[in-house]
């Protein structure tokens, strides 16, 4: 039995794409999987499941909502090992930083450091990122929202066929901690 926090893009927020928390709990339960919870209402949950890998995880979660919902969302699945790997390979001083203003972007596969060459980093100082093991890491001092360089890494031609989702350090740390034991 493997322990896995499933990240849920583009869900609960601006008014539209509703997924309950409460729903998203049962649904997962329905597909076998145990020891389900959710974190906050931005698409984070975590479960146990005896069997499948994080892309068949992931692919079987997203049906499964499309099927309920009636509108596809992106999912991906990770491990705890992952997402351990990924807080501990910080490239920035997280301890020293607010949690608004250190972020990871969780790919669906690696992404290539080509697609990333046309943005300017001297241009978006202090704002900085590093790349990861299927992860962007982005140091926005001002928070997300405002970050200018959050857009530049959004954009299609540096997405384009990987699913990107994007967390602040808080969250991290605690999806970290809800799949701790069990890997």
């Amino acid at each position: 039995m493997t322990t896995y926090a499933a990240l849920l893009r583009g869900i609960n927020v601006g008014g539209g794409r509703k997924v309950p928390m409460a729903e998203l709990r049962a649904l997962i339960e329905e597909l076998g999987h145990t020891g389900v919870r959710t974190h906050l209402q931005s698409g984070q949950a975590v479960f146990t499941a005896g069997q499948g890998d994080e892309d068949s995880l992931a692919a079987e979660l997203a049906a499964a909502i499309e099927k309920r919902f009636g509108f596809p969302v992106d999912v991906i699945v990770r491990d705890h090992a992952y997402l351990r790997a990924v807080a501990e390979a910080c490239p920035f001083p997280a301890a020293e930083l607010a949690p608004k203003q250190l972020h990871v972007t969780y790919l669906s596969a690696q992404s290539d450091p080509e697609r990333y060459a046309g943005i300017d980093q001297a241009a978006h100082l202090p704002e900085e990122f590093r790349l990861g093991d299927r992860a962007v890491y982005l140091y926005a001092p001002d928070g997300l929202g405002r970050s200018k360089l959050a857009e530049q890494l959004s954009r299609t031609r540096v997405t384009k066929g990987v699913v990107a989702t994007s967390r602040n350090w808080n969250t991290v740390l605690k999806l970290v901690e809800l799949t701790a034991g069990e890997d």
